[in-house]
């Protein structure tokens, strides 16, 4: 399993786009985080960095596809650069005006979530052509499911870090110099200079016009409500048992399920349809989190994160599969960034939903919201079997990808090609 996964490192390039993106990634993986460290230091309140940071959060959201419709359209270095550097700029100016002057601070925040750059869908559409094999870029997307579990997890431990070192202040100004930095060795990179899109249909809905897209889309958005209310039910667990750390074993566990999932998914060829394999892996998923709302022990609840945790690196490896097969022609890093989106706004809702969840019910009932949420992912893939059964019109599917100049990749990749 490891030798295959440091075969895929040792091709050229592949490395260094891998932590490249990652690295790039760190504003849009603790930017929150920064934001309410900040806040709180400044001397806000709790609803004040709550609110800065759910900017943050939309603005990202809405500016994902956008910036992904861009880089289809212009290419990925006269896109990403210059995204990574106003966002840089923007979190800077908020860092500067603190909360004295909230629009400004409003305003600041909004201007680094809309032009976070879309690294994580830029780097799908580039894995064909650095990898060629359709089995290798499967096992890429695994690989990069799972280091996007270690990003999450060592991203707020970094910011933690710079603040007690520092300041909440310099957190921020940190992470998003080091997310320039690691934008800029994507962007300079051969494969994102010579990569460019598949010619596109003009029109206006872009990747949404896709029936499948849009379904794996709406499976998805459930997917990240049922993690957003976890992190809320996890904290009334933590509160339940009177220790703190408990939630941070808890999140723990369920990232260490994730990464035994993920690594483990991607270090064998699935033969079959990636769609139909989708909705298994989501099925199981769904399965995962049904027993946290039992609220067992401290020691049986964190074996059931990380059960719970298994499924969904595959689950993503196998969803980036299926919206490769199904975005119309020129649109794949469109189309990555709306699941990117659609997987976040998913994620907002689940935070909501599971605050008054427990406020009724109790923490069970915040678990339930998961539950529930992974039920609702997979009856929206049976529900759309039918469209999911046919990749999109336009995709490729009818022959090798332009980016496989050997003719070695399976039908269905048409991330884009050469210049």
């Amino acid at each position: 399993m490891a030798s295959g996964y440091l075969d895929l490192l040792r091709t050229r390039h592949a490395a260094r786009l891998l932590a490249g993106t990652l690295v790039g990634r760190l504003p849009n993986a603790t930017g929150h985080i920064a934001i309410v460290l900040f806040v709180r230091a400044e001397g806000g309140s709790y609803s004040l960095a709550g609110a800065l940071a759910a900017v943050y959060g939309i603005a990202t959201a809405v500016g994902q596809p956008l910036l992904g419709r861009a880089v289809d359209l212009r290419g990925q270095p006269r896109v990403m650069l210059p995204a990574a550097l106003l966002s840089g700029l923007g979190m800077a100016a908020f860092a500067l005006v603190g909360i004295d002057a909230l629009p400004l601070a409003y305003a600041a925040v909004a201007m680094a979530g809309v032009f976070t750059p879309p690294l994580e869908g830029g780097l799908r559409a580039l894995w064909p052509s650095v990898l060629g094999r359709s089995e290798r870029v499967h096992a890429a997307y695994a690989l990069d499911a799972v280091a996007q579990e270690v990003m999450f997890t060592v991203g707020p431990l970094l910011v933690t870090l710079v603040v007690s070192l520092w300041s909440a202040g310099a957190a921020l100004l940190v992470i998003n110099v080091i997310g320039v930095v690691g934008a800029l060795s994507v962007v300079v990179s051969e494969p994102s200079r010579a990569w460019r899109s598949a010619a596109r249909e003009a029109h206006w809905l872009g990747a949404l016009r896709s029936p499948g897209l849009l379904a794996l889309l709406g499976s998805f958005f459930f997917v990240g409500l049922a993690l957003g209310s976890i992190t809320v039910a996890g904290v009334a667990y933590a509160d339940d048992h009177g220790r703190e750390s408990v939630y941070g074993w808890l999140m723990a566990a369920l990232g260490l399920g994730a990464l035994v999932g993920g690594a483990l998914y991607g270090a064998r060829q699935w033969a079959g349809v990636p769609e139909r394999r989708l909705r298994i892996l989501v099925g199981l998923l769904a399965l995962g989190y049904l027993p946290l709302a039992l609220t067992p022990g401290v020691v049986a609840m964190c074996l059931l994160a990380v059960v719970s945790g298994l499924f969904l690196a595959p689950s993503l490896a196998c969803a980036f599969i299926v919206v490769d097969r199904h975005a119309p022609v020129g649109t794949v890093t469109e189309a990555f960034s709306w699941l990117v989106t659609t997987f976040g706004v998913g994620a907002a809702l689940g935070t909501g939903v599971a605050g008054p969840a427990v406020e009724v019910g109790g923490t069970a009932w915040g678990f339930v919201v998961a539950g529930a949420g992974g039920v609702a992912a997979l009856l929206v893939l049976v529900a759309t079997s039918r469209v999911l059964a046919v990749p999109g019109r336009g995709t490729g599917t009818g022959g090798a990808s332009e980016s496989d100049r050997n003719g070695a990749a399976e039908h269905g990749f048409s991330a884009g090609h050469q210049a």
